[in-house]
């Protein structure tokens, strides 16, 4: 009997890769305009106070009216602004290789929605911590200054939790995740139910647009707090279910479960060892399920739907 579920199993298992195969043959044929990213880094700390003019020409979006000309001036002489250029220079002397990737990315888009144009593409330096790279207006913006590596001294005295996620890895991701906020409808309550499958839908959106990536880059986890959260998937679904909090509108679930974090909260003996942002995970595996039980369901009807639909119809089982 053990012989035969083996079996079923790698035969499933091999007509899905089949599949999966001839939907990346074909995303593969769909035609996007060469990816250059455009290095406005080096044209505005590399250049002289004299370009300026040039440059706000070039790029408005990046000059926001009501700033004297003395603002800019002072950035590109700012010590820290120009420690931060001098670390991306180390790190991206050049970019073919993140353009090769936005390229692949791109035709995932176009295949997926065909409406989409491809975007200009746009590097910069940046010291907010709070925005990381943007889609939107048919532009991509990406500040590299925030992809320097966790381990870069810049980072010094940021949240671990926070600086894991400064990788050159997360790019693609981010790059999705921006994407996703003009595709995928805003959910229509402030539940926890509501809020894990939103971001469910964000990191199935990456199944789909960065099939290789590997499942903790799409989440910002490590490979050992991806091992923890697939090892204590059962556990977690019985606190929530037990605890019934799915439709709890309690404001302080989403910075328990949902929100970056050092770790999430259960009040459980295993917290500290628990990565934060677990709600966000087992909304995924919720989606994941949906759409591997609804296979008449396109990307599009997903990303559209309301979370208690696809709750109800996930007929989602933790795995352990």
């Amino acid at each position: 009997m053990k012989k035969i579920i083996l079996l079923l199993a790698l035969t499933v298992a091999a007509v899905s890769c089949k599949k999966e195969n001839e939907l990346e043959e074909k995303v593969a044929t769909v035609p996007v305009p060469k990816v250059e990213v455009v290095r406005f880094d080096k044209k505005f700390f590399g250049g002289k106070l004299q370009d300026l003019p040039a440059l706000k020409q070039e790029f408005p979006y990046l000059f926001p009216a009501g700033n004297e000309d003395a603002v800019w001036l002072n950035n590109m002489k700012d010590p820290f602004l120009r420690r931060l250029y001098d670390e991306v220079l180390k790190k991206y002397p050049t970019v073919s290789t993140l353009e090769g990737e936005l390229s692949t990315l791109f035709q995932h888009i176009k295949y997926y929605f065909p409406q989409e144009t491809t975007p200009k593409v746009v590097a910069l330096v940046s010291d907010d911590l709070e925005v990381k790279s943007i889609y939107a207006n048919n532009l991509v913006l990406i500040p590299l200054s925030l992809y320097l590596g966790k381990d870069n001294k810049v980072y010094e005295g940021l949240p671990k939790y926070q600086i894991q996620e400064y990788e050159q890895s997360q790019i693609l991701p981010d790059v999705v995740t921006s994407f996703g906020s003009s595709v995928i409808a805003p959910p229509q309550d402030r539940n926890l139910l509501s809020l894990m499958i939103v971001h469910g839908k964000d990191l199935y959106l990456k199944d789909r647009l960065i099939p290789d990536v590997a499942d903790e880059v799409k989440i910002g986890y490590t490979k050992e707090q991806l091992d923890w959260v697939i090892a204590n998937e059962g556990e977690m679904w019985r606190y929530f279910v037990e605890n019934k909090l799915f439709y709890d509108n309690d404001a302080r679930l989403p910075g328990r479960f949902i929100n970056p974090a050092p770790f999430s909260k259960f009040y459980l003996g295993f917290d500290a060892d628990s990565p934060g942002r677990t709600g966000q995970w087992l909304g995924w595996q919720i989606v994941r399920a949906y759409m591997e039980n609804n296979k008449n369901v396109t990307l599009q009807e997903l990303l559209a739907a309301d979370a208690k639909t696809i709750f109800d119809n996930s007929k989602y089982k933790p795995k352990k």
